[in-house]
Parts: C-alpha cells; structure tokens; sequence
C-alpha cells in the first residue's frame, strides 16, 4: 500500500534526515519526502498497519524536528 501525507518541515536538510528516519520505521517499506511540495510518500510492508506505522515514524520525525508534523 502507498500513501501520500502532508507534511510541514522548515528546512531541506531536516526534510532530509525526516525522509531517512521514516524510511528506518517498521511497517515502511520505503519512503520519500519533497520539501519543495511537503509531500511524503509512504510504501508500507504487506500487513502493516497505517496508524501504528505513523505514529511511530512522526515519534522519530520528531528527534530531527520537535516542531513537524505529518497529517495522517
């Protein structure tokens, strides 16, 4: 399954660092952030729940950036 979330990040280096701390999440399968459009894309593994993934992937976002947010 693949989702696209809105995100808000201040700098491209955090978006950056957020891109490999969700991608490091598991449940993710891979994972891509635009600073440019604050869009992440999430391709989560087979069985994976949304929600639990989510949580715990703005719980690592939020070590980079306190003040982030991902909208799922």
């Amino acid at each position: 399954m693949k989702k696209t979330y809105p995100v808000e990040v201040d700098c491209a280096n955090c978006a950056s660092k957020m891109e490999d701390a969700v991608k490091g999440t598991p449940g993710v399968r891979d994972a891509s952030l635009n600073f440019m459009t604050l869009k992440l894309k999430v391709e989560f593994e087979e069985g994976a729940d949304e929600r639990t993934v989510m949580e715990e992937a703005l719980r690592r976002c939020r070590r980079v950036e306190r003040d982030c947010s991902i909208e799922f």
